[in-house]
This record gives C-alpha cells, sequence and structure tokens, in this order.
C-alpha cells in the first residue's frame, strides 16, 4: 500500500502530491476521484455529516457496500460546510451536473478544473435521460456487435461500459489540470457517461486491430457479425484455448508445430484469409489439440512462437501464477473484521504500485481541521493546446500502442511515430490496395512517422539523438522487448534524465508471463472474461471475438500516467517509468464481482441491488430495447407506460427508438440498441458534436472519427492532421531535429539505415 496522500513530505515521488481534488460525486462516478487519489492527490469526498446516499447502497448487509468501498479507495472526507474552505485550495473539483454554480466558482477560482458529471450530459433534449452500463452498450453500438449470429445480442459481462467511461473522465480532468498548471486558468468539462463509454470501450470509428484488416465496424452486417473464426477458441484436453495467429511468422510457427501437415503447406496459408477460408484448418487443428491439456498447449505455443492462451474462469486467473506473482489486489475492511480484496491501482509508476493509500472513509467529522494543501505554481504559457511543445517518440503498435499517442497528439503534443517495413504495425495492413486504412486514420491522426531502422548501429545512434530532445517514449511491446533493443528506462534516462518512458503489455513488466505475446483476445482469454462473455447455461456460446477491450481504454491509462509524470516532472526535474498491464486493467474493472465472490466464499450475507437489466426484442427485424429497473419507482413508471400490460408484450410491438423515448420520459433507463453505421444520425451525438468528418489524401471516401475527448469550455477541438504513410516524414525530421544535411540523409536511404516513403 501507499503511504497517506495527505502525509506529503512521505509521498513527494507520488505523480500527483501536492494537488488536492475535491468529490461530489455519488455512485459508481466517485472512482473518478479515486484514480486521483492513487496518484497521489488529497482527494477529499464533500458529503453530508450522516453520510452520502451510496453507502449503503450495494451488495454488503453491514458496513459500506463494496460499491462505495471500490469507488471511494484513498479518499478522505469532509462535511458539506467545510466546502467553501477546502475549494480555495482544490486544483480540481468533480461534481454532478447542476450540483453547484459553475460560473461563480469559476470566477472565484479562475484555476479551478470543474469536472460536471452525468449520464447524458449537459445536452438539449437529453439533460434528464437515465442511463446504466447496459443502456450505454446500446447506444454506442456495442451491444450491436456483442453474441452469434441469428441471436438477441448479447449483454456483456461486469460493468465495462462505466469503468472505461470513468478512465475517460479521468483523462480530460488530467489534460485540463495540466493546462491549468501551464496557464493558470481552469476549464469547465461537460463529462457524458456515454460519451465516455462510447470512447473508451470499443468505439466502432475508432482504430480497430490487425485481423479487421482496416474494415470498420460500420460496415458489418446488420446481425450480430460472424467473428468466431478471427480468434477461434478450440476445444482440447480438460477445457479451452484461444488462438491469436495473425503473422505470417506466427502461421509458420503454428504449421511446424503442427509437424507440418502438407494440406496446408502452400504458400497461400501465410495469408489470413487464406486461413480463415479453409474448411480444413480449424478440424485439424482441433484433432491435435485434443489430447493436450491447456498448459501443454500454452507451452507448447511459447516453444513455436504462436499466440495462444487458455480460457481461464475467474477463480483460476486470479489464483494464475503470473497473478500470484504480480498480487494486483489488496485485502480491504469494508466493514469491522470485514475483509474483501480490492484492485491496488491500474498502473505502476517506477516500479512501483500506484494503489491503495488507505480504505475509504469514515463519515465525515465536523471537528476536524484541514491543512492547506501546497499550491502548485501556476505558469503563464499560452500555447495553442495543452501538450505544445511536448516531443514524443511513439513506438507503439496495433490499437493500444496507436490510441496512447493519439491522446497525446490530440492534445498538441509533437509525436513521431517510429517504425520499419521490415516490422511495420499491424494496422497498417488494408483489405484491398489502398495504402492506409480508414481505421489507421483514426487511430493515428496528428502524428508523423519517421523510418528508422533501430538494429542498426548508425540507425540506433540516429535515435539515441532522437531521445536527448525528446520527453517521452511510448512502448507496448512485450516484456523484454525494449532491453532487447538497448532502449530500456535506465539505459534511456542516464541519455535524458528528463524522459518518461512507457510500458503497456498484456501481463506487465514482470512474473512468469511477462514475455509472453498476449492480444486483447488472448489476454480476454487468460483474465477470466472470456468464459463470463457466453449466454446462459451455453458452454461454447463464446462472443467476444469482434470486441476490442481493453485496448482503448488501456491505451487512456498510459496517457494518463504521462501526464502524471509530466507534472511530476515539473516539480523533480526527473521523468520516469510508467508501466500498464491490459489483464489487471480488466481484472480491476471486474473489482465488484471479485470483491462479492471473495465475501460470499466467507459465508458473509450479500444484499441483491435491486436492479435488473435485459434486452427485449422490439417491433421489425433484429430490433432491441435495454431496459433497466432500479426499484418500485420504475416498475410503477413502467406499468403507467404500458398501461399494465407486460414490459416484454409492449416493447414486441414499439420500433426501439420510440420505445426507448417513452420510458426515458417516464425517467426509465433505457436504449434502443444502435448499430456503428446509425450512431452519427442519432441525435445526441450531432448534438453534442462528438463525430467529425475529414479528408485523408490517400483515402477516396471521407473519414469518420470521434471529435473532442468532452466537451470543454476551454480545450480546443483536436488538429486535423492527417495519419501519415509509413516513412513519410524521415527526411524532413533528420533534417529539422537532427540538422543532416541531404548528403547524410542520402547516404542513410542507400544503406536502408532510414527509409523515406515516395509520397513524402
Amino acid at each position: 500500500m501507499n503511504p497517506s496522500s495527505a502525509d506529503l513530505s512521505a509521498t513527494d515521488t507520488l505523480p500527483l502530491a501536492g494537488i488536492r481534488v475535491l468529490d461530489l460525486t455519488c455512485g459508481p462516478m466517485a472512482a473518478i476521484a479515486r484514480h486521483f487519489a492513487e496518484l497521489g492527490a488529497d482527494v477529499i469526498r464533500i458529503e453530508p455529516e450522516d453520510g452520502g446516499a451510496d453507502r449503503k447502497q450495494g451488495t454488503l448487509a453491514a458496513g459500506n457496500s463494496i460499491e462505495f468501498a471500490g469507488a471511494n479507495l484513498g479518499k478522505r472526507a469532509a462535511p458539506e460546510q467545510g466546502f467553501d474552505v477546502l475549494v480555495e485550495s482544490a486544483a480540481i473539483l468533480v461534481i454532478p451536473r447542476g450540483a453547484k454554480d459553475v460560473d461563480a466558482l469559476r470566477k472565484a477560482h479562475p484555476a479551478l478544473v470543474i469536472l460536471a458529471v452525468s449520464d447524458f450530459g449537459d445536452t438539449q433534449g437529453f439533460t434528464d435521460w437515465r442511463g446504466s452500463g447496459p443502456v450505454y452498450h446500446a447506444l454506442s453500438g456495442e451491444l450491436s456487435r456483442s453474441g452469434i449470429p441469428g441471436r438477441a445480442p448479447l449483454l456483456p459481462p461486469g460493468d465495462l461500459a462505466v469503468q472505461c467511461a470513468i478512465v475517460q473522465a479521468v483523462y480530460v480532468a488530467m489534460i485540463a489540470c495540466w493546462q491549468a498548471i501551464r496557464t493558470g486558468s481552469g476549464d469547465h468539462i461537460d463529462f457524458s457517461t456515454l460519451d465516455g463509454a462510447a470512447q473508451a470501450l470499443d468505439p466502432g470509428y475508432g482504430v480497430g486491430g490487425s485481423a479487421t484488416a482496416g474494415v470498420r465496424a460500420s460496415t458489418l452486417p446488420r446481425g450480430r457479425p460472424d467473428a468466431a473464426h478471427m480468434y477461434p477458441i478450440l476445444p482440447c484436453k480438460d477445457g479451452f484455448v484461444r488462438f491469436c495467429v495473425l503473422a505470417p511468422r506466427q502461421w509458420q510457427g503454428l504449421l511446424r508445430w503442427m509437424g507440418e501437415p502438407a494440406e496446408f503447406a502452400d504458400p497461400s496459408f501465410n495469408s489470413i484469409t487464406a486461413r480463415y477460408k479453409s474448411p480444413d484448418l480449424i478440424p485439424a487443428m482441433i484433432r491435435f489439440l485434443a489430447d493436450k491439456t491447456r498448459l501443454e498447449v500454452e507451452a507448447g505455443a511459447q516453444q513455436f512462437g504462436v499466440p495462444a492462451a487458455a480460457l481461464l474462469d475467474l477463480d483460476e486467473a486470479l489464483q494464475s501464477p503470473q497473478m500470484i506473482a504480480r498480487d494486483p489486489f489488496q485485502p480491504v475492511e469494508i466493514a469491522p473484521g470485514i475483509e474483501a480484496p480490492f484492485p491496488d491501482g491500474v498502473m505502476e509508476i517506477d516500479g512501483v504500485r500506484m494503489g491503495i493509500g488507505r480504505p475509504a472513509p469514515a463519515l465525515p467529522d465536523a471537528q476536524t481541521t484541514w491543512h492547506d494543501a501546497p499550491r502548485l505554481p501556476h505558469g503563464n504559457s499560452i500555447g495553442p493546446r495543452p501538450l505544445s511543445g511536448i516531443k514524443v517518440l511513439d513506438f507503439g503498435v496495433i490499437v493500444v500502442g496507436s490510441e496512447a499517442g493519439r491522446m497525446l497528439a490530440d492534445q498538441g503534443a509533437d509525436v513521431i511515430k517510429i517504425e520499419s517495413s521490415t516490422f511495420p504495425d499491424g494496422i497498417r495492413q488494408t483489405a484491398g490496395a489502398e495504402p492506409i486504412s480508414a481505421s489507421f486514420a483514426s487511430g493515428n491522426r496528428n502524428k508523423q512517422s519517421a523510418a528508422i531502422d533501430i538494429r542498426h548501429p548508425r540507425g540506433k545512434a540516429l535515435l539515441m539523438d532522437l531521445v536527448r530532445q525528446s520527453d517521452v517514449i511510448l512502448s507496448n511491446f512485450k516484456g523484454g522487448t525494449l532491453e532487447s533493443l538497448g532502449l530500456d528506462h535506465a539505459t534511456l534516462k542516464q541519455i535524458n534524465p528528463r524522459i518518461i518512458v512507457t510500458d503497456s503489455s498484456a501481463y506487465g513488466p514482470t512474473g512468469p508471463w511477462s514475455r509472453r505475446m498476449g492480444y486483447g483476445p488472448l489476454v480476454r482469454a487468460s483474465a477470466g472474461l472470456t468464459m463470463q462473455w457466453r449466454y446462459p447455461e451455453e458452454a461454447e456460446s463464446f462472443s467476444d471475438a469482434i470486441t476490442i477491450y481493453p485496448d482503448h481504454v488501456a491505451g487512456r491509462i498510459v496517457a494518463i500516467g504521462v501526464l502524471a509524470l509530466l507534472i511530476r516532472r515539473l516539480r523533480t526535474g526527473h521523468g520516469g517509468r510508467v508501466s500498464v498491464s491490459q489483464a489487471e486493467v480488466m481484472l480491476c474493472h471486474l473489482y465488484a464481482q471479485i470483491a462479492a465472490k471473495s465475501l460470499a466464499g466467507k459465508g458473509i450475507p450479500l444484499e441483491p441491488a435491486d436492479e435488473h437489466s435485459a434486452v427485449y426484442a422490439c417491433a421489425g427485424d433484429d430490433n432491441w430495447c435495454v431496459v433497466t429497473i432500479r426499484g418500485k419507482a420504475d416498475r410503477l413508471a413502467i406499468a403507467r407506460v404500458t398501461g399494465d400490460a407486460p414490459l416484454e408484450q409492449w416493447l414486441a410491438g414499439m420500433p426501439p427508438v420510440a420505445a426507448m423515448e417513452r420510458l426515458q420520459e417516464a425517467g426509465v433507463a433505457a436504449g434502443a440498441m444502435l448499430r456503428t453505421s446509425e450512431l452519427p444520425d442519432f441525435a445526441y451525438y450531432k448534438a453534442r458534436g462528438f463525430f467529425r468528418t475529414t479528408r485523408h489524401p490517400h483515402i477516396a471516401d471521407p473519414v469518420l472519427m470521434e471529435n473532442a475527448p468532452a466537451r470543454s469550455a476551454t480545450l480546443p477541438d483536436p488538429p486535423d492532421g492527417a495519419a501519415p504513410l509509413l516513412g513519410q516524414h524521415t527526411r524532413d525530421l533528420l533534417h529539422e531535429r537532427l540538422a543532416l544535411d541531404e548528403a547524410e540523409i542520402a547516404g542513410l536511404l542507400a544503406e536502408n539505415v532510414v527509409e523515406q516513403h515516395a509520397g513524402g
């Protein structure tokens, strides 16, 4: 556990030491401020002296609820009457929309960042709408892609939509905080939970994985997509294993492992498409696996360089050798003598977990005196964007790597994508002859590309010259890759003590699985999520193949870590290292389920929450509506809307959008299942300015992509820089950054030390 964030003398190395955050939220979104506490901020929950309503809402019969405990770890509590004093020293204020007079607060405290949180934001026609995790799945397009073709859509497990939205909120508040520190000007952010879920879970108009070959979710068929072949789950002796064979070298490894059967020796099988179309390959793999246990399959896959993972249930995932070694959960007392496991943070800084500083706070004490938080110095920089002047070298690949760099580039950082045609980014592949896809364009906008062979001594020297000038290095390779290239943090900080280095990997930088290759589908398998993403009582109805989780949210966590270290660097002058494990991100999002299972195993009585969500068929072909019912008031409201007819019967005769609108007018959380192609025309997204249309010089049609990360009073929309071709900016960067002349650059090109795209 971390020492108390209130003891600033003991925690000066924590990134956000010296920053005070006031939190007036109640319920799941209180976890926004918890993330700041994990990073060392002094987070104070403001509530009535007898406690907020969320203290007792949940599953524990005595003491705080699981949900309250998880959302409020690391905080302190103060009574409402202390607000006016505490806000004087606050850097960030998190409130429910409408809870405070924002204009008055901004006038009195011009450097304060105010994050106003609500289900649908301050959006005309939607301000009173009610949300829930399942409703956000429906309205973000995620639900339409979850399930088996010809079947009803399947609600994803857990509360992934809300958990991802929380991370998006933290990211935008961090950007605004950094800007306030630089300029002395705060912000008012109108944060919609639906926006956050639509952006950070699996955005339909965002960057997609390698297997999609750049084909966007908006082009998928009307029903659930037939995607099981993309990352096949196959039976073995004692369960199931999932394969993620994408690159030709991975296929060749599988071929050798299977004994090089002649029927698959044709070079055409190096193509993903040829493998997908083969009627014989999957049956042959099933026969090959039939006498092997999951452990034996994983061992063989590691030996031959084949990306594969056993499907584990949640208990198996928590007891896996990797999780035992990494120990990502810690016991927390949530009632006298009652402990449950909770996540010990979602990232490591300099090898130390940014996790639980203290349990959730006791009731506020009106007699408590509060020391003044040290005031952060505010500059008077006037840059066009928050991260103007920050130089980033981006080694990131696939989705996590793309997103982390884009989040920084969108806010003005100078991001150079370092790549090579020998080891190209997997998401550069396209389904046709075009040089770039709309998916890649969305995930890599506002970046430049330099193609450098860093395995060549001269290429390595060029890179080190760039490192000396840079602020941040992004990477998401499997463990050990940076070390093998001589780019480990210890080496880099000798060259540049101010450098901030990130590593995002499947399982984290330490532990027995740290060097495993882990694409998102494999992480979901080994973290226990795939086993839950099934239709009830149907063992082989796995339905998570098309999703791209936790890639987008993990990329945002990396960006949050970078921003936190930039703030710390203002105090210390030194950089640091951010490490993120995708498996641990996923398990952290399942914390309520994990804690409940632990308590149930101890025989501790749990109270079922009076909340139920379901997907109902509506009038028309494959039309559906999600309804969340919370307690007696919702049941009475539904009866008034339906005229006492059963809800299922009433919905069956209603178009989904009309049904959603009727139920929302009555105060019931409901959401029509929207397909990705329908999102741009939904009135809510239009009113929010959620999407933007742009032109890319190498894509024939206009490209639709997300716009700003949230509505803000001061932050400009992201610039409209086109995603680069491989090596498009090599020549210019070598000349401008390293002062190389044309003759030197020509020599490097001739020796293939660097590459320059013909169009660049």
